[in-house]
């Protein structure tokens, strides 16, 4: 078995690659290749009076690509209120260090194939989500780019963006000044376009074609106030607010975790699903990240699939006054086979990665 880190993953993984296994990743899940749950968090007091423990898995395979693959979090997560936005922070053992792993089976013989790092391929596969969502949402002609976030997913969805619309202008707002200066002054230089901070979010999202919203807040930062007739929105960390979704005329959906073939009624729509230790513990009332993901009931209407989109059934955007939307959906699991898998072909290919005796994580005793 080979162990993949976050530099060789670096070097392995490309946008347009990762574009493309995850589109056709989707489209298995769509036609019954492929299978996936939603994420599913198991959250425990971690003791302190201020912070949580989580558990975040999330996994699926394919019979096309033979690969199966589950994703692995753990997290002490806090929340707080910093000039009126609500973030949340996570770490693991300390601030600054994280946990997220990706193993990686064949579905051909049931062989432990890879163990691989989550951090560069979670940036790229989010943002290759947004990317999807523009490439079949956003207007074909779409210039101007307004980001709410400067961090790094706010760097990987402009790479991937300008994979799929040719951008000339990036606005961009983040509560830190310095940050969001950062972030301009490195994105005009890397991709040579205009790149400028702003001082709201309203500034960011006026007249803009796309807007994405890159942060780690917990409440709404799209709101439909800041937006006009013809922009595509994506959001990852915080959502758009009720006025924003109201005003969305078309909401696209790249894909929904499998209904449970033995037990249909465990089929949901929820980004996620989740568990509380110790339910009535007052720490709970500190943890807003804790409520409903992505809310789709009452916007049957609006909801078009990707597959849909794909075989030509329907379409996202039907004029260029549309106000579209596009997320993933509770498909998560359908993603890390795809990628990974990627990876880890490549990886054979050349040399790299870390190898692990096999022996080590087989047995001959019957479980």
């Amino acid at each position: 078995m080979l162990v993949i880190d976050n530099n060789m993953v670096s070097q392995l993984l490309d946008v347009p690659s990762a574009l493309k296994a995850l589109e056709e990743s989707y489209i298995d899940l769509a036609n019954g290749d492929g299978i996936c749950r939603p994420r599913i968090d198991m959250r425990i007091p971690s003791g302190d009076a201020k912070s949580i423990y989580q558990w975040g898995t999330m996994e699926g395979g394919s019979a096309k690509s033979g690969y199966f693959a589950i994703r692995m979090k753990s997290d002490v997560l806090e929340e707080q209120t910093v000039n009126g936005n609500r973030t949340q922070e996570k770490y693991c053992i300390k601030p600054g260090t994280f946990m997220g792993l990706v193993l990686l089976l064949s579905v051909r013989n049931g062989e432990p194939l890879a163990l691989l790092n989550d951090g560069i391929l979670q940036h790229v596969r989010v943002s290759c989500d947004s990317a999807i969502g523009v490439k079949y949402g956003a207007k074909a002609d779409a210039l101007v780019l307004g980001m709410i976030g400067s961090g790094g997913m706010a760097r990987g969805h402009l790479e991937t963006i300008l994979e799929v619309r040719n951008i000339k202008e990036v606005r961009v707002y983040s509560p830190t000044k310095t940050n969001r200066q950062r972030f301009a002054d490195e994105m005009s230089q890397k991709y040579e376009i205009k790149v400028q901070e702003v001082d709201s979010p309203q500034m960011a999202c006026k007249d803009a074609d796309i807007v994405c919203g890159c942060t780690d807040a917990v409440g709404p930062v799209i709101y439909g106030d800041h937006l006009t007739p013809g922009t595509h929105v994506t959001s990852i960390g915080g959502r758009p607010d009720q006025s924003a979704r109201e005003k969305f005329d078309r909401w696209l959906r790249l894909g929904d975790a499998t209904v449970p073939s033995n037990n249909p009624s465990w089929s949901t729509r929820e980004e996620y699903i989740y568990y509380k230790a110790q339910p009535n513990h007052p720490i709970w009332n500190e943890h807003l990240h804790g409520s409903k993901g992505w809310n789709v009931n009452g916007l049957e209407d609006k909801i078009v699939t990707l597959s849909d989109v794909i075989s030509n059934k329907r379409q996202v955007r039907m004029n260029d006054t549309d106000i579209t939307f596009s997320e993933r959906g509770n498909a998560q699991g359908a993603q890390f086979h795809a990628i990974c898998g990627l990876i880890y072909e490549r990886a054979i290919e050349n040399g790299v990665g870390r190898e692990i005796p096999t022996d080590w994580l087989v047995q001959d005793i019957r479980d």
